[in-house]
């Protein structure tokens, strides 16, 4: 089965608001053995909502539209659809009693556009919203299954967690499609690509391999599907044939793999520090405290991360820090040495186990022919053993801060690792 998303609304052609349901509702499909073959935005317009979904069914047996439900003149969908699909309106008693109930219970008067709102497509099979106040629809024509959902992203997912999905899977026959994501850090696709060439080569026909780059790491995405008849056991015999590859193409990589899935670099570090028992904290210039961010983001974090000290000017680098103004005079801000007093600095201050170091130029200005913008040092360390480690970047500031967070984390990581062994 395909699906086509149609989301709805001038305020995501313009840029105004970034279209978050669908990535949501295409992981969700796609769990289902429903493959996503299309995404598309249509302004608030009879017209455009109209060419929409007439396109969308051209490729796909499931259309799903978000947006345009609401109580406001723009929101025309449900009338769109209903001209669509032949049917007349009228007014949906529960739906406008639940409406009322709302603004009863807040003490306000019920709207007039409450009476639009309620009003709906007869035709339709009204999907019961819970959580606000326009309900979902969904109808069927030739085979094909149109759902309309509203576009505040909370409702979205409430409507299709309680009623799309539960309704797709009795209405459609469950075709597995499984995944297996292996995340790397460190290196290139090319050079990735380049060490698993065979492994890629003889991977059976229903398994894909996908590389998914990003700032310093790249997604290793293997995804099994089972176009054969189905059995009572083809789910499982596909997770087990997914398992073993998964299991091959890690001990391919084991310099790079640092997590699985939904792991991060910040939580991998954080389980490693629990792992050992050891506290960490930072020492930040160029980055203004952005790789703290990361290691906080993870709940829990302050069981192992006690803080951070950013140290921007020469002045706080010497007296937070410890680093010789000779040192800084002599070699600059950015160089191996500094990042080595600056980690042995942050173990004292912040009486830690391990700490790092980042000092960089991360631009748009401020490079010199042997010191270009992007050029950044880090160093982790403890108190026995202290590891640096340059890396030149490019000129775009934001990029250079959060491949910073990228490679440094990582730094870490191999070196809590080497520590263990």
């Amino acid at each position: 089965m395909n699906a086509h998303l149609l989301t709805i609304g001038d305020e995501i052609l313009i840029g105004q608001i970034v279209d978050t349901n669908s990535a949501w509702m295409s992981r969700e499909l796609n769990l289902q053995g429903i493959r996503v073959n299309g995404k598309s935005s249509v302004a608030d317009t009879p017209e455009a909502i109209l060419r929409g979904v007439q396109d969308a069914a051209r490729y796909a047996d499931i259309i799903i539209t978000t947006g345009g439900l609401g109580p406001t003149k723009d929101d025309v969908t449900k009338k769109t659809l209903a001209d669509f699909f032949g049917s007349g309106m009228s007014l949906h008693r529960e739906t406008y009693d639940r409406i009322s109930a709302y603004f009863a219970k807040i003490g306000r008067p019920v709207p007039e556009a409450a009476i639009g709102q309620a009003t709906l497509p007869d035709d339709a099979i009204l999907l019961v919203n819970k959580v606000g106040s326009a309900p979902g629809m969904w109808f069927e024509r030739a085979g094909k299954v149109y759902i309309s959902l509203p576009g505040v992203p909370f409702e979205m997912e409430y409507l299709m967690t309680q009623e799309v999905l539960p309704r797709l899977a009795d209405r459609f026959p469950r075709n597995p499609i499984v995944h297996r994501t292996l995340l790397t850090a460190g290196e290139g696709e090319s050079n990735i690509a380049k060490r698993i060439e065979s492994f890629e080569n003889g991977l059976p026909a229903n398994i894909k391999l996908a590389y998914l780059p990003s700032l310093g790491q790249v997604r290793l995405r293997l995804t099994g599907t089972w176009e054969e008849a189905l059995t009572p056991d083809a789910e499982a015999r596909l997770n087990d044939l997914l398992d073993a590859k998964k299991a091959e193409l890690a001990a391919l990589l084991p310099d790079l793999l640092y997590g699985y899935d939904d792991d991060s670099l910040e939580k991998t570090v954080g389980r490693i520090l629990l792992a050992q028992n050891k506290q960490f904290g930072t020492a930040e210039s160029c980055t203004g405290g952005y790789v703290a961010h990361l290691i906080t983001s993870v709940p829990g974090a302050s069981n192992y991360f006690p803080g951070s000290i950013v140290s921007y000017s020469y002045e706080l680098k010497t007296k937070l820090l410890g680093v010789r103004p000779d040192t800084l005079e002599r070699f600059g801000a950015v160089s191996e040495e500094t990042v080595r007093e600056m980690v042995a600095g942050a173990l004292m201050a912040l009486d830690v186990d391990v700490a790092l170091a980042v000092s960089g130029i991360a631009g748009p200005d401020g490079g010199t022919p042997d010191k270009p913008v992007g050029t950044v040092w880090m160093a982790v360390g403890d108190r026995s053993r202290i590891v640096a480690y340059k890396q030149v970047f490019g000129r775009d500031r934001l990029k250079n801060i959060q491949l910073t967070g990228t490679y440094s984390l990582n730094l870490v990581r191999k070196f809590l690792l080497e520590a263990a062994v």
